[in-house]
């Protein structure tokens, strides 16, 4: 092992390592929960919620050891957040339009797309484009829309009303078309649980626990148990080996995915995984002290090549987007530098396909919080705005703004390097010195179409 991951010239050891491995496993564990709630949706999206969860341990185990063993760094992928919540609501708010099945396909072809663009070094061009400021407002504009959900699926925040008479501007909304209200956790036992699940995460990670998030999850569906929210009745009966009738493998709707009215989301699994990965990879990989060393560049393509397969690999599985996790630093900090560290890590999430009759237990009240801690976590991002700098503050607050608002990761995003350009351009005008790349103004062509022919909330 010494010799095949680097151990003595990376200044570790096998105990170190596999300290790490651990510690990341136990800091990004919360996702094998998680996920599965995301894109089932309590039934309404048609998945499984057994399915997802094997996809989910299965994927993350796979493509972890892949970056462990192909890339040798210390990095994790899983399911995404904020994509996995895209993933769910597209297929909620079509209207059975779009299936699980022609997510999943739309999810495969973007997979597809990384692969072209990283091998043809275009997905490199594309992170020079876009400057700074706007890929720090995409984290943060997650981050809140991940948040929105977090209240939404606890209760802890009623759902959307805008008056009998349906859609209303807000100019025109009156005392009681509100459209947003909080839960009565005086009279709800289920919102009271969030709000106690709140309070102990957020103790736990002001204690600076590293396991904050996944003891959050445990601790509150235990207290669950009294207060009649956590069901038990998966233990009924249960069957501890993984289940593998109902697991989703390879089925995609690709004939579906290919309508011209996916086209917008298709773009916008690409676009936003594009800018999250390559921030995690190399912020893990800078922290890591990685990037300093002469093959830095070279493994940093192969790494985003790991993460491009296992985005179409786990569409095969059954689950949403696989990518790079920021927990990753957690391991990092531990001592990890090398990808046994990965490989650890891999290995636990196999070993956790033996425990789907425990996930099941946990109650959505319980992993709210953690969509709303996350939540809070992307948004240390905003630090890395210049807000003086109104043509880069003005398009990175409609990126951030807009997603929670519009419930879209894809209209923020659009808003963002559509008001980018034109400020940029206008700045041009008087002397400024902000540079527009030519792939802005083909990115915005793009987002004019989509604007133009598609369906914006969507």
């Amino acid at each position: 092992m010494d010799k095949f991951f680097k151990l003595r010239e990376n200044n570790t050891n096998v105990r170190t390592e596999i300290i790490a491995g651990l510690t990341t496993f136990i800091t990004m564990a919360y996702i094998l929960i998680v996920n599965p709630l995301t894109l089932t949706a309590g039934g309404a999206t048609g998945m499984d919620f057994n399915a997802v969860f094997i996809a989910t341990a299965l994927g993350a185990g796979l493509v972890t050891i892949l970056m462990g063993l192909f890339v040798n760094y210390p990095i994790a992928l899983a399911p995404g957040m904020g994509l996995n919540a895209y993933f769910a609501a597209v297929i909620m708010s079509s209207g059975g339009h779009i299936t699980w099945q022609i997510g999943l396909a739309s999810v495969f072809i973007s997979g597809i797309i990384f692969i072209i663009l990283t091998v043809t070094k275009v997905r490199q061009l594309l992170l020079e484009a876009v400057p700074d400021a706007l890929r720090s407002a995409i984290t943060v504009g997650i981050g809140l829309f991940i948040t929105i959900i977090g209240f939404k699926t606890s209760g802890l925040l009623t759902a959307f009303y805008i008056g009998k008479d349906g859609a209303k501007p807000f100019s025109h909304l009156g005392a009681n078309d509100w459209l947003m209200q909080l839960g009565n956790f005086m009279e709800d036992k289920a919102v009271l649980l969030t709000i106690i699940g709140l309070l102990i995460t957020s103790i736990l990670m002001v204690m600076r626990v590293q396991a904050a998030i996944l003891i959050g999850i445990i601790v509150t569906t235990i207290i669950g148990i009294p207060l009649g929210v956590t069901n038990l009745s998966s233990l009924h009966g249960a069957h501890w080996m993984p289940d593998f009738s109902h697991v989703a493998f390879g089925q995609l709707d690709f004939a579906g995915a290919m309508n011209a009215g996916l086209l917008t989301i298709i773009f916008t699994f690409t676009f936003v995984e594009l800018f999250d990965t390559f921030g995690t990879l190399t912020g893990t990989a800078s922290k890591a002290g990685l990037l300093d060393k002469p093959d830095s560049k070279q493994k940093i393509g192969r790494a985003m090549l790991v993460d491009a397969g296992g985005v179409s690999l786990g569409a095969l599985l059954g689950t949403s987007t696989i990518t790079a996790f920021v927990e990753s630093a957690a391991g990092v900090g531990q001592g990890g530098r090398t990808g046994l560290t990965s490989v650890t890590t891999g290995i636990m999430f196999l070993l956790a396909l033996f425990l789907a009759p425990l996930a099941l237990l946990v109650p959505g009240q319980a992993t709210a919080p953690a969509l709303i801690i996350v939540g809070v976590l992307m948004m240390g991002a905003v630090r890395s705005i210049d807000w003086d700098d109104m043509v880069l503050a003005i398009p990175a607050f409609f990126t951030i703004i807009m997603m929670p608002l519009t419930y879209s990761i894809a209209n923020g995003i659009s808003f963002g390097i559509l008001f980018y350009v034109i400020l940029a351009s206008a700045n041009r005008v008087v002397g400024g010195k902000h540079k527009i790349h030519w792939m802005m103004w083909l990115l915005s062509l793009l987002i004019l179409v989509r604007f133009i022919f598609t369906e914006l909330n969507v």
